[in-house]
């Protein structure tokens, strides 16, 4: 039990023994004291005043005395102002809990809760390569599916690769035009990259198409339609669906390609999955559905023969499920695996991770769902997040200007290896380990610069401004960690008892090690891995004072050596914790 969830308890114990009066531990209202007051935890008394009618420093005196009478373990003094009990907690308490966990690696985390919590994410096309929005998307998909595995859940990655449709064949018809045979081994350009090079020069012939024909005198919009490539394209997805044997062939070569791209890029960045599923496989599960629906009055078809969904009165609109010409749309396709992925894992919740800009799609296929009777419909969570956006503008991928995510990665490596070697530090580490600290600093920065914002939040990155030895970054964290580190490898904690009076700077590092189970539940609770990067880094500002402020390794008593040793101990444990919950690594030494 955390310090503040054993004051509500202690204090809903006290008040029901004092006044007679039930009050559940979790509507005791305790907060942490201003820092201008003196104490650790305060009572919000107002709503006690109105029950008990007394006046608010007469309550607060008699209950502050009666806590700190019996409970003098937790409580060491309190004071009241005006409506506010402000408790100081003893010194035996914080030294009973850093006893318990300064060894604990595993501190902060949940026993299993025997539910199972799916996490869908990345879910790239396979007409060009990862950009930095899939980075955001793969970090928090990522890092969330964690969080849910440090508070008990068994997890199950997913990944649903949109490998068929229009834009798949607009790379393909651009490569037969274009590509003179040209492969990703015979021109030395990895494989995502090489195919999404041709879906933007399908982009540039298509404008000098279309204006060609605006030339003419054909109205822009129908110039797009009849344009003789986007034509072809249209063709090619009606042989794909046909199954014309050249045209899978040449599918399935390019395909190769983009994952064997998707593949190496997952590795670097350390995304990882336990199931991905193929649009090809997928986009006509649904169809059944459908037909159930109809049955069941949940759809009703119009009289050209297609099927809709009337949501008017759930507050939406109205949408089609199926095409007049019988083949399924995209919300169909996302209702039949939804149905295969419950069916698969039989999960308590299916979490999507997609942009905000298909907030509609997911509220639709969750009433859908629902109305369906389908047993995974209530577990469905859209974790919508916000886009990110470059210094200079939105990214486009038909006009070439999105930024790829292996370019990103590249860059963030080499801005870690120019500010490290400003520093002047880099004497002391053999090559292949400068190496590793670069890629560790570099994508660490990244990772933490796309993490430490809400998700719900747009953002704009900023590569220079993500790698800063003294901001509000990872690497701050990481040198945090690093400082750590340096001091045990001096000396080693013996872990034996503690019974010394604590320092202010010695209790700020104690008060926010204690708060660590409380934060991954709330990141959890929140699907919020901003939440945990706030914490560490708040963490590691704690530690860095505490250190300048106090010596370790020369104490003024071997107690107090013992005790910031067993300090350090835990703050790395914690640090390192956090950090890995976003899939994050921390060097020992920088």
């Amino acid at each position: 039990m955390g310090v503040v969830a054993l004051v509500q308890s202690v204090v809903s114990k006290q008040i029901k023994q004092l006044y007679q009066l039930d009050m559940e531990p979790d509507a005791v209202p305790v907060n942490e004291t201003k820092p201008e007051f003196e104490g650790d935890y305060t009572v919000v008394l107002f709503g006690l005043v109105k029950s008990l009618k007394k006046a608010p420093e007469a309550l607060g005196n008699e209950l502050g005395e009666q806590l700190v009478k019996e409970h003098g373990d937790l409580f060491s003094g309190f004071n009241v102002i005006k409506g506010f009990l402000n408790l100081s907690i003893s010194d035996t308490y914080w030294l009973q809990f850093l006893q318990q966990h300064a060894g604990d690696a595993g501190y902060g985390h949940r026993p299993s809760t025997g539910k199972r919590i799916m996490v869908e994410y990345s879910s790239p096309n396979t007409n060009k390569p990862l950009h930095l929005g899939h980075l955001r998307n793969n970090f928090l998909g990522w890092s969330v599916a964690e969080i849910y595995k440090a508070n008990g859940y068994d997890v199950v990655k997913t990944c649903i690769a949109n490998d068929r449709g229009i834009h798949i064949c607009k790379s393909m018809i651009a490569w037969q035009l274009f590509a003179n045979g040209a492969t990703p081994q015979s021109t030395g350009i990895k494989g995502d990259h090489f195919v999404g090079d041709y879906y933007v020069m399908f982009g540039e012939e298509l404008k000098k198409q279309v204006a060609g024909l605006v030339e003419k005198g054909v109205a822009k919009e129908e110039a797009e339609k009849e344009a003789p490539i986007m034509k072809a394209a249209q063709q090619m997805l009606v042989d794909w669906e046909a199954g014309k044997p050249e045209v899978i062939a040449l599918w399935k070569m390019m395909n190769s390609w983009v994952y064997e791209g998707f593949e190496a890029t997952y590795k670097r960045i350390g995304s990882d999955f336990d199931k991905t599923y193929y649009e090809s496989n997928t986009y006509l599960l649904g169809k059944d559905l459908v037909e159930q629906g109809l049955r069941k009055n949940v759809f009703y078809q119009e009289e050209d023969g297609s099927v809709w969904i009337d949501l008017t009165a759930d507050g939406l609109d109205k949408k089609i499920v199926r095409r007049r010409d019988g083949t399924a749309v995209y919300i169909t396709q996302d209702i039949g695996l939804a149905e295969l992925k419950q069916e698969e894992f039989h999960s308590d919740g299916s979490i999507y991770v997609v942009g905000d800009e298909q907030n509609y799609h997911f509220k639709v296929l969750k009433l859908i769902c629902q109305k369906l009777g389908l047993p995974s419909a209530d577990g469905i969570y859209h974790l919508s997040y916000g886009m990110v956006e470059l210094p200079t503008g939105r990214m486009k991928t038909r006009e070439g200007t999105v930024v790829d995510a292996d370019d990103i990665v590249d860059e963030m490596v080499s801005v870690a290896q120019q500010k490290t070697e400003e520093l002047g530090k880099v004497g002391d580490f053999a090559k292949d380990e400068l190496t590793q600290l670069y890629d560790t600093l570099g994508l660490g920065a990244l990772k933490f610069f796309l993490l430490r914002v809400d998700p719900k939040k747009r953002m704009i990155f900023n590569p220079e401004e993500s790698i800063d030895f003294h901001g509000f970054t990872g690497s701050f964290v990481q040198f945090s960690h690093a400082r750590a580190k340096s001091i045990l490898r001096k000396a080693q904690p013996a872990m034996s008892a503690l019974s010394c009076n604590l320092l202010p700077a010695e209790k700020s590092v104690l008060v926010e090690l204690e708060k660590y189970p409380a934060i991954l539940k709330q990141a959890c609770d929140e699907m919020n891995p901003s939440v945990v990067a706030a914490y560490v880094f708040k963490l590691a500002q704690t530690f860095n004072s505490f250190v300048t402020e106090l010596r370790v390794l020369t104490a003024e008593t071997p107690e107090k050596k013992e005790l910031r040793l067993q300090l350090a101990q835990l703050t790395v444990h914690v640090i390192k914790s956090g950090m890995a919950l976003m899939g994050i690594k921390v060097p020992d030494r920088m």
